[in-house]
């Protein structure tokens, strides 16, 4: 019985604080618009970028899975000037922390991806 007591009385205070919340001055809220803080992404380029496979994430080629990007997270290859485009920026820092072995693994599952054979 003091159990149900107990969840009568959250009950209760949960309907009042959700129905005071609901019953605030519209004029009180922002409605400028979108805020300008807060985590955002690149901005995405006016046409499209050339890069390696096709603009399709290495870490997802690498993984068997064809992640179109839209190059707006992208890494140049300072050996060869190749440019890497990917889909997050999870997938890039974790290409950044081995670049040469995720691009070989990528490279070799292109190859599977597309048909064709291996070296």
């Amino acid at each position: 019985m003091r159990a149900f007591k107990r969840f009568t009385a959250l009950a209760a205070v949960s309907f009042w604080v959700c129905l005071h919340a609901s019953a605030q001055d519209p004029g009180s809220a922002t409605t400028t618009g979108p805020r300008d803080e807060g985590i955002w992404k690149a901005v995405v380029p006016p046409t499209a970028m050339k890069s390696e496979f096709d603009g399709f994430d290495p870490i997802g080629i690498a993984a068997g899975a064809r992640i179109k990007t839209d190059c707006s997270l992208n890494w140049v290859n300072p050996d060869d000037g190749t440019r890497y485009c990917f889909s997050s920026g999870t997938s890039l820092e974790f290409f950044l922390e081995q670049p040469h072995a995720s691009i070989a693994r990528a490279r070799a599952a292109w190859r599977r991806l597309n048909g064709r054979p291996g070296p």
